[in-house]
């Protein structure tokens, strides 16, 4: 039996740390022959001490052993003058480990240890091709060792990672061996991986790369790992694993010391294998063959692999956070402005090689609500492969948005590839130049593969650019079938560019190019529901002035989504939602798009007139006067629905005139907030949209806050509030903070992405009343079920009511579903408002005043079936 195959019917032991273990020896500088402090010198040196490691191990019960060369890297071995033998180091390390598990009882099996080194690419400490030729060559020599997996240990930057990987598949088929490979990557206690990378963002850009397994090692204990690992196990497809320290160093006059027993390590890696479906668990630092030995006897020999129903997260990612390609209530936007080709700003910057201008429209991009950046450096007489390498370098650590790579030429695709930390979208390939071995998708495809991208697919053939939708369709299968059957693409990593054409040129060939791109988008989502769809939407108005062009972009890209678009290329700032456009526009448009001419009307000629001389200022300007007209509290309303700060200052002085702030926020603003929740909830506003007007009400309510009457002297209570993980949106999160702390409380307010860990140590630490947790996302209604899942397991449960808000939530879900899996009181709040009255009768209850009671949770509505309709 293989290490894959034992992988997959049993829960394995590993061992447990070497660099501690072989630390706790009393070597002398002799020992490491001039280069004191390399543990890998010892596989030269001493290698009686590193086998007695091995055996202690073994002896403890590991299951699988891993090699004496953590640091066995270029980087490492250059601070030692040593890089010249990296390969005679690796090779000496295989050598050992080999001969320990063959001489042991029973199968065991090695891992090669590959460790991170000591220069980061994603930091521009190192490049991706000195550090993958270096991964290659530690790994030729232990593979000619016989090791029986690779495990790539204590990654810190997902770039070095990939880097990592790539290197370990290329050694393993230049020996035609297929090796298992692992990847366990750190994260710090501050919940990220050291240069900001969430756990998901880690699994997004690895498991893709065809890993084996994924998972955790160093930095902490296992009770720090645990809100990770259940991420992992939530989504990932691979198999997953742990090998923590013995909980958090502790200084000591004599050094560190690792607080866990072995057996409370044991107890801890026995549940999450249970839990979280574990088939490997070990130790790291501060482990030792006790620990190991204990682990062996809560495991046994024959633990079978838990099994999970993970949901696959079909995602690309930044180097910081991953970015689902199928949006809730709305659909994957793609920031057009840095593309050199589409952007006048842009590539005047990126030729006057101003990058930090660059990464500022990038920037801006973000806070207009795009979810990936189209980077695009491909102008003549430039070399593309150089700007690439330039802006994609900056952008890895400088946006936190993941990267489409818009180029098919092979040198600039893999120039991006090799700086980019995170999984891209590589944009594009199709079949211009046919299916030969040297055609163009057949020179970008293994890049795609190889690197786990995702991609787009042009419906382009040899006869040109799809013009009716069976024709689209059918290139489109084709491409299908190529990139999953050739290259092996998961079909839901494949974002199919259906096309579109401009419908305002007045040639009758052009008419039905709008009709022909939405059947063959509505037809595609049918066959392959899987299968993404992608547009580059601007196309679609080429000709028309730039007001009307905002109007027929915006009609049309809700008429692609309505057909099941899944993403869209937009500049996002010109969008408009449907509901703001104009009747006639809006219907003419529609008319245009659906080519609905008939005797004495032509929506093309109509929509040329009713823009004629109009400029998009002009657009602008007469909003403003519509906007002006309303009476004060609708104007206020209407505002924040539009997302319109200008003039707000000002009528919000207004209002105060009559008013008191606290009822301009309840009664005009916060109405503005739920209708646009419930153009959010139904569809009918995008992402983009609802953060302009979540915008406004920050503003809105920042120049109110100077005018509310604080209760000051008093304090009725404590309120943790957060944001939860994996969700960026804090605008009703922070209203609640005014609001309930300018009555009284005292509220722990502690931001975005917060983990559970983090709100429950705040809640502990602050004496908290009670918890707030809020989220925008549909996501984040699932963390929010874990985290009080969580509550429950740390028995906190019936010590904390939390309320729960976000725009995602509906009552019934929080009052009926998620009560109904809590042991203690949770409730729903619509608004700010209700978030004071909810912890208003916290506090009653808990002081006990009479009759004192949360409001009964309201049952889920469900149809009655009456029996004489039945």
């Amino acid at each position: 039996m293989n290490l894959r195959e034992a992988l997959a019917e049993r829960v394995l032991v590993g061992d447990g740390g070497m660099g501690t273990m072989l630390q706790s020896r009393e070597l002398t500088a002799a020992d490491f022959d001039g280069a004191e402090g390399c543990n890998e010198m010892l596989n030269l040196t001493r290698p009686d001490v590193v086998r007695a490691v091995h055996d202690g191990y073994l002896n403890a019960g590991s299951d699988v052993i891993t090699t004496n060369t953590f640091g066995c890297n270029w980087a490492n071995l250059t601070e030692y003058g040593l890089q010249e033998r990296l390969g005679e180091l690796a090779a000496a390390g295989a050598r050992i480990a080999r001969r320990a598990a063959d001489e042991a009882p029973g199968r065991r099996w090695v891992s090669a240890s590959v460790g991170p080194g000591t220069k980061l690419p994603s930091l521009g400490q190192t490049d991706f091709t000195t550090l993958e030729n270096a991964y290659e060559t530690q790994l030729d020599a232990m593979i000619a060792e016989g090791i029986d997996g690779i495990r790539l240990e204590t990654c810190q930057d997902l770039l070095q990672a990939r880097a990592a990987v790539i290197a370990a598949r290329r050694a393993c088929a230049r020996a035609g061996v297929d090796l298992p490979i692992t990847v366990s990557v750190t994260v710090e206690t501050t919940g990220t991986m050291l240069v900001g990378s969430e756990i998901t963002a880690a699994l997004v850009a690895l498991e893709p790369l065809g890993i084996d397994m994924i998972g955790m090692n160093c930095a902490t204990g296992p009770a720090e790992m645990r809100e990770h690992l259940r991420a992992l196990a939530s989504h990932a497809r691979c198999a997953l694993m742990a090998m923590p320290n013995a909980g958090m160093p502790e200084i000591t006059l004599s050094g560190a010391r690792y607080p866990l027993t072995p057996d409370e390590l044991a107890d801890s890696l026995l549940e999450y294998t249970e839990d979280f479906g574990l088939s490997l668990v070990g130790g790291c630092c501060g482990t030792t063959p006790e620990h190991i030995a204990a682990l062996r006897r809560a495991i046994g020999t024959d633990r079978p692999v838990a099994e999970r129903s993970p949901e696959p997260l079909n995602a690309v990612s930044s180097l910081y956070s991953a970015t689902e390609l199928t949006q809730q209530t709305s659909y994957l936007a793609v920031g057009e402005r840095t593309n050199a080709n589409g952007s006048k700003a842009f590539r005047q910057r990126m030729l006057a090689g101003d990058l930090d201008g660059c990464v500022e429209i990038a920037r801006a991009q973000t806070s207009q609500g795009a979810h990936v950046l189209d980077l695009c450096v491909d102008y003549v007489g430039r070399d593309g492969a150089q700007d690439m390498a330039a802006l994609a370098a900056r952008f890895t650590t400088d946006v936190t948005l993941p990267v489409m790579i818009d180029s098919t030429e092979p040198a600039v695709v893999r120039a991006g590839l090799e700086h980019l930390a995170g999984r891209s979208i590589i944009n594009s390939v199709n079949f211009e130049d046919g299916d030969r071995p040297d055609s163009r998708i057949n020179q970008v495809m293994p890049l795609v593969a190889e690197h786990g991208a995702a991609v787009v697919a042009l419906t382009i053939d040899e006869e040109g650019q799809a013009r009716t939708a069976r024709w689209k369709l059918r290139v489109a299968e084709r491409l299908i079938a190529k990139l999953t059957g050739d290259y092996g693409m998961d079909e839901a990593d494949i974002l199919v560019d259906c096309l579109t054409f401009p419908i305002a040129t007045g040639q009758e060939e052009t008419r039905r190019d709008g009709i022909e791109t939405l059947e063959a988008i509505a037809g595609l989502t049918r066959r392959h529901p899987r299968v993404h769809t992608t547009l580059g939407v601007s196309n679609i108005s080429f000709g028309l002035n730039p007001a009307a062009r905002v109007v027929l972009n915006s009609v049309f890209l809700h008429e692609a989504v309505e057909a099941g678009l899944d993403s869209a290329i937009v500049h996002a700032a010109k969008i408009m939602p449907m509901d703001r456009i104009p009747d006639e526009q809006r219907r003419v448009a529609l008319d245009l798009v659906h080519d609905r001419r008939h005797p004495g009307y032509d929506p093309l000629a109509r929509m040329l007139e009713l823009f004629e001389g109009v400029s998009a200022a002009d657009v602008r300007a007469g909003r403003a006067a519509e906007l002006a007209a309303l009476p004060l509290p609708q104007r206020l309303h209407r505002r924040i629905v539009d997302g319109e700060t200008d003039g707000l200052d000002a009528d919000l002085d207004e209002a105060l005139m009559t008013r008191d702030p606290l009822d301009i926020i309840n009664n005009d603003l916060l109405g503005g907030m739920r209708e646009v929740g419930e153009l959010f909830g139904s569809g009918r506003m995008q992402l983009p949209f609802v953060l302009a007007s979540a915008q406004t009400m920050k503003r809105a309510v920042a120049h109110l806050e100077p005018h509310m009457d604080a209760v000051g002297g008093v304090d009725k209570g404590t309120l943790v509030l957060a944001t939860v993980r994996g969700d960026v949106h804090d605008i009703g999160k922070n209203l609640v903070d005014i609001i309930v702390s300018n009555n009284g409380y005292r509220v722990v307010n502690l931001g975005i992405k917060q983990s559970i860990d983090a709100i429950i140590e705040a809640a502990e630490a602050n004496g908290a009343d009670a918890i707030g947790m809020s989220g925008l996302l549909v996501k984040s209604t699932m963390v929010m079920r874990d985290n009080l899942a969580e509550l429950d397991r740390r028995g906190l449960g019936r010590k904390y009511p939390v309320l729960l808000g976000g725009a995602a939530l509906t009552r019934g879900f929080v009052e009926h579903d998620l009560a109904g899996e809590y042991s203690g009181q949770v409730r729903y709040a619509k608004d700010a408002f209700e978030g004071l009255s909810l912890m208003a009768k916290v506090m009653a209850v808990k002081n006990g005043e009479p009759g004192a009671a949360l409001p009964e949770p309201r049952a889920r509505r469900v149809p009655v079936c009456r029996p004489d309709r039945a």
